[in-house]
């Protein structure tokens, strides 16, 4: 029984003929048999029909769209994308890893000239860059100058700035970054280009374009949703593998009927078509690796702004204790003076004691004169026995303070102690991270 692309394309071939075919050939079949299970499904997948081409990958794209076999392709792209009609004169070499060495986590990118010799930069991304927008405009400036550099060498003395001609920096994502997913779930496509805030027009040169493929397929895929323009024929064409929906473009648009037709063409050349899908391998694995060291990198420097807040909040902490250090300080000074102020008052009132004594004698020998002043001197006994009394609770008082400003002390320097320990565990943490990840980067050179 056909599979749905069958019907549409009878030259694709079912997966006994495609396995028999690459048995008969020992260096295909051991090339296959290297595959992971899953890359041989995938491979097989789309030699049948079970899904469609990846177009947007590099091999696949330069195949079909290939601007100086095929430009008139590119040029309706790009025109769609650019929202003018536009003709590639040349492909340019892609000179960016001098500056940038970011091959990584591309799937596919071309340079080209357009006939107004302006120049647009085509990347597809498997995964959004952190910094999209600094990257890309870093990238942009990098054309921009090797424009200038070329078109004054050509012109020499006749050169002026008004030769040098519009860079236009085109990505698509496979799968976009925070920035786009969190502003919609629906707009997939973000112009930029530089504009006053007085309204005076200047051109700036530099343009940019970012398509979420990602969005675009949510969106496309949405129950009753269809195909609405040019730009979303040419985004299912080149980024759906999904049959249904290449055969709703195809209901849609049957000139893409002839396209697909080279693609699955290309299948029947078993040689070409898994060089190509090894190729897309590689890729694969090194931008997989890649991906793993920057999100490595990127936890690292999480815990590094982490481990810097930490080490804020024990220095904060640390302040607190010197704060609370102080205070007790102050207190025990405090409570030193008190002591021996009621160390003075004691002595005090011993000597008063003895003068009573004394005075109490004298009393005795004069008791009969002071007869008529006894009960005056009762009550000054009864008020010097509450003094005594109100006197020792303050010596108890002072004794209870003292063993509680002793404990206090004791767990402040215990606090101190375990913060040290902790701060001196972190340090030990991010050394070690730190060492892993010298050692991974080592590894990957």
């Amino acid at each position: 029984m056909k599979n749905k692309l069958q019907q549409y394309f009878p030259m694709i071939r079912t997966e006994g003929e495609v396995l028999e075919e690459l048995r008969e050939n020992k260096q295909l079949w051991e090339t296959f048999c290297g595959w992971e299970e899953k890359y041989q499904k995938e491979y097989l997948d789309i030699c049948t029909g079970v899904k469609g081409v990846k177009l947007l990958y590099d091999t696949y794209f330069k195949a079909i769209m290939n601007p100086d076999t095929r430009p008139e392709r590119l040029n309706d792209f790009l025109s769609e994308i650019l929202g003018k009609k536009i003709k590639i004169l040349k492909v340019l070499p892609n000179e960016s890893a001098k500056i940038a060495a970011e091959s990584s986590l591309l799937i596919m990118d071309i340079v080209v000239q357009f006939e107004d010799g302006s120049i647009a930069n085509v990347e597809v991304q498997k995964v959004g860059y952190l910094f999209s927008g600094q990257r890309s405009a870093c990238y942009s400036s990098d054309l921009l100058l090797r424009q200038y550099k070329r078109v004054r060498l050509e012109l020499g003395k006749s050169f002026t700035y008004k030769e040098i001609k519009k860079v236009y920096t085109i990505v698509l994502f496979e799968k976009s970054n925070a920035a786009f997913t969190k502003f919609s779930k629906e707009q997939y496509i973000h112009r930029f280009e530089q504009k006053s805030d007085t309204g005076v027009e200047m051109d700036l040169l530099q343009e940019y374009t970012f398509i979420c493929l990602d969005i675009f397929n949510n969106t496309i895929h949405n129950k009753g949703r269809k195909i609405e323009s040019r730009l979303e024929e040419w985004l299912v064409f080149l980024s759906q593998d999904d049959p249904d929906m290449i055969i709703n473009l195809l209901n849609c648009n049957p000139e893409f009927k002839k396209i697909y037709e080279e693609v699955y063409t290309i299948c029947l050349n078993m040689e070409r078509m898994m060089s190509m899908f090894s190729k897309e391998l590689e890729i694969l694995d090194r931008n997989t690796v890649k991906l793993m060291v920057d999100e490595m990198i990127e936890e690292y420097t999480k815990m590094t702004e982490e481990h810097a807040k930490r080490m804020e909040a024990l220095d904060e902490v640390g302040r607190q204790m010197e704060a609370e250090q102080e205070k007790m300080k102050a207190d025990e000074e405090k409570l030193k003076a008190d002591g021996e102020k009621m160390k003075a008052d004691g002595e005090k009132l011993k000597a008063n004691e003895e003068k009573l004594k004394a005075n109490e004698e004298k009393l005795k020998a004069d008791e009969e004169k002071l007869k008529a002043n006894e009960e005056k001197l009762k009550a000054d006994e009864e008020k010097l026995k509450v003094r005594k009394e109100k006197l020792k609770a303050d010596e108890e008082k002072l004794k209870a303070d003292e063993v509680k400003l002793e404990a206090r002390k004791e767990k402040l320097e215990t606090d101190v102690a375990k913060q040290k320990e902790r701060a001196e565990t972190a340090e030990a943490e991010v050394e070690y991270l730190r060492k892993q990840l010298a050692e991974l980067q080592k590894s990957n050179k």
